[in-house]
């Protein structure tokens, strides 16, 4: 094979992911500022609180750096947006007026970013799951779409059922009871 074959043969890069250095980026330019914005918009916080909220938003596939943080939030107390205030030995920032019109101003702009993130989120969690429950996850929807509308009764609950199970299996808080089983009714 040729090399412009070869060139030819790889697919473009999603221009809906941005990336960086060929790597997928997590957050598209200026979104963290958005999405730290809004943070403290909605009560006040501190560094620590905001790195973390963000790392938990991405299922810890994503964690902001103190080194991205702390100069992030330097830059909105300089503008007026925030003000630290000392509570527990910590800078807890609180949001001023000036960093409220900032926010009503921007917040077609901070829906777009909070929608990316998540959506963003969503594709990393996807792409790490283990290789067979990404394919009995598949095999599951396509379930639904096939049977849509035809359920017997108990039918729904049977299935919830064992989806509350492996929920619970997931969040490690499943007790040593078996699994509840509804019967259906055949055809």
């Amino acid at each position: 094979m040729s090399r412009s074959a070869t060139l030819r043969a790889r697919p473009a890069p999603s221009p809906e992911v941005p990336r960086r250095n060929g790597q997928p980026r997590v957050l598209s330019r200026g979104d963290l500022r958005l999405l730290v914005l809004a943070l403290i918009g909605e009560q006040p916080r501190h560094g620590y609180e905001l790195i973390q909220h963000i790392s938990g938003l991405f299922m810890q596939a994503y964690t902001p750096s103190a080194g991205t943080m702390y100069p992030l939030l330097a830059s909105f107390e300089q503008a007026g947006w925030v003000e630290p205030h000392e509570e527990d030995g910590r800078r807890v920032f609180r949001i001023t007026a000036a960093g409220e019109f900032e926010l009503k101003v921007q917040r077609p702009q901070v829906r777009l970013a909070q929608r990316r993130a998540f959506d963003r989120a969503r594709e990393i969690t996807k792409a790490s799951l283990p290789p067979p429950l990404a394919a009995a996850l598949r095999e599951f929807k396509q379930a639904l779409v096939r049977h849509h509308g035809r359920w017997s009764e108990g039918e729904a609950e049977q299935v919830a059922a064992h989806l509350q199970h492996a929920a619970a299996l997931l969040n490690g808080s499943l007790g040593d009871g078996p699994l509840p089983i509804t019967p259906t009714e055949p055809d």
